[in-house]
């Protein structure tokens, strides 16, 4: 019983942190807890927390080994949900698209389907360079939600970037930072749309306005040192 309230104050604390959203402070707290006088159902539900925090401080070989662990042990079904889409976040941006898909496809086999996941699936789509397949996805999502800011810029920004459908796809980035007019992603699409559709003047204003947002993005500085040195 005493070893219990210990985990059960610690676990705490430590949610309690990482809604303050101080990553380090929480996992700090939660690998203070002794695993080996826990449960299943409590260490998957550490591993939940650990896997999160360490998403949060983008440290995603530690995030999937916990992520995995709640995917295999837990017991409920939205947990199962949330952790698969993530470990699919976590293998596109690290470049393993191949299980990203894995991952979510699972979902869509077990009944799931939402925004998130075909989003997600596009952008994996898009990494490997299967254009259609992923305007096809972010199609999906906003059939689902014709509001959705991230599905309206990925779409955006394939069309506009393959020359697909220039004039929909600076329509659609467009919307998207009028519902997020401080996303730094994008303000980068509609940049490149404009530049894509011939305004260079348009899309400096723009592609500035994401650097200033977020000078460190390989891709940001990309677009703007190419229309800016465009010459126009």
């Amino acid at each position: 019983m005493v070893e219990n309230r210990l985990f059960e104050n610690k676990l705490k604390e430590g949610v309690r942190l990482f809604g303050l959203k101080r990553w380090e402070a929480a996992l700090q707290e939660l690998l203070k807890i002794d695993t080996g006088q826990c449960s299943v159902e409590e260490n998957t539900e550490l591993a939940y927390y650990l896997g999160l925090c360490y998403m949060k401080l983008e440290r995603f070989d530690d995030a999937l080994i916990y992520l995995e662990q709640v995917v295999t042990n837990s017991e409920e079904p939205l947990r199962v949900y949330q952790c698969r889409l993530t470990l699919a976040y976590v293998y596109v941006i690290t470049k393993r698209a191949k299980l990203a898909e894995f991952e979510l496809n699972r979902l869509s086999k077990s009944g799931f389907e939402s925004v998130q996941i075909y989003t997600t699936m596009g952008y994996a789509a898009w990494t490997q360079k299967q254009y259609k397949q992923a305007v096809e996805y972010y199609e999906k999502a906003i059939e689902l939600d014709e509001n959705n800011a991230t599905a309206m810029n990925g779409l955006g920004y394939i069309l506009a970037d393959t020359n697909m459908d220039i004039s929909r796809g600076l329509r659609l980035c467009r919307k998207a930072v009028d519902k997020a007019p401080q996303n730094a992603a994008y303000l980068d699409s509609l940049g490149w749309a404009y530049y894509k559709g011939g305004n260079t003047q348009e899309s400096r204003v723009w592609l500035r306005r994401a650097y200033d947002l977020s000078s460190h993005n390989s891709v940001i500085r990309a677009h703007l040192r190419l229309v800016v040195g465009d010459g126009a």
